[in-house]
């Protein structure tokens, strides 16, 4: 995951339509699973997916009230707790 993207698709959900990021997620989920992609392909479409999916989850605390950095960090620290 990477800090940057998920506050750059935030910033981008928050001006566009947020249903965009949800499109984008579905899409890349079923192109993960066509025939003939190669493993680093595969890694791409997921970490793309992993961001996509903490904008939401930041998205999400931001609507209820949280401040965007706040929600930012406390979102990277549940990710890093569930590492450790």
């Amino acid at each position: 995951m990477k800090l940057p993207l998920i506050k750059h698709i935030t910033a981008y959900s928050e001006k566009n339509c947020k249903e965009d990021i949800s499109k984008t997620i579905n899409v890349l989920e079923h192109i993960s699973q066509a025939r003939g992609l190669k493993p680093d392909e595969l890694d791409i479409i997921g970490e793309l997916l992993s961001d996509l999916y903490g904008a939401v989850e930041v998205n999400k605390m931001v609507e209820e009230g949280a401040p965007q950095k706040e929600a930012l960090n406390t979102f990277m620290q549940r990710v890093i707790g569930s590492i450790n």
